[in-house]
C-alpha cells in the first residue's frame, strides 16, 4: 500500500449477531449481492463485482467486536498506534490480532466511538 493511504478509511465492515438476516435486509433495500467469504459475506454493488464492504457475524474472533458499522484505519504499527490510543485515554477493545497476513485491532476514544486499525505493508516508492 502506498504510505500516502496511511491515516486513511480503507475498508468497512459490518459486524452483527445475524450476518444473514443484514444481508437480506440490506440486498432488499439496496439491491447489494453477497458471496460467502469464511463464513462471512462479502458485498457487491448491483451491478458490479466489485467488493465494497463486508457483513461479518459477531462470533467467535469477532465477539467482543460491538455491533455496527466499523471503519478500518491504515496505520504502519498497530501496535504502536493503539499504545497512542491508550496514552491519550482511548482503550482497546480487541486486539491487536492476526486478520489474514495483516494485524488489526478495535478501538474505543475518549467519547465512546468505535474504529479499527489496520496494519498495512508500506511502500515507500511513492
Amino acid at each position: 500500500m502506498k504510505k500516502s493511504k496511511i491515516g486513511t478509511v480503507v475498508w468497512t465492515d459490518l459486524t452483527v449477531p445475524d450476518a444473514v438476516e443484514i444481508r437480506d435486509f440490506y440486498s432488499q433495500v439496496l439491491g447489494w449481492k453477497t458471496t460467502e467469504h469464511d463464513g462471512d459475506f462479502n458485498v457487491h454493488p448491483p451491478h458490479s463485482d466489485d467488493v465494497i464492504t463486508g457483513i461479518c457475524y459477531k462470533r467467535g474472533s469477532n465477539a467482543n467486536i460491538p455491533s455496527q458499522w466499523l471503519n478500518y484505519i491504515a496505520v504502519e504499527s498497530v501496535s504502536e498506534t493503539a499504545n497512542k490510543c491508550i496514552d491519550a485515554g482511548g482503550t482497546v477493545v480487541d486486539g491487536p490480532r492476526q486478520m489474514g497476513g495483516s494485524m488489526f485491532a478495535v478501538l474505543q476514544d475518549p467519547a465512546g466511538a468505535v474504529f479499527a486499525l489496520y496494519e498495512v505493508k508500506v511502500d515507500d516508492s511513492e
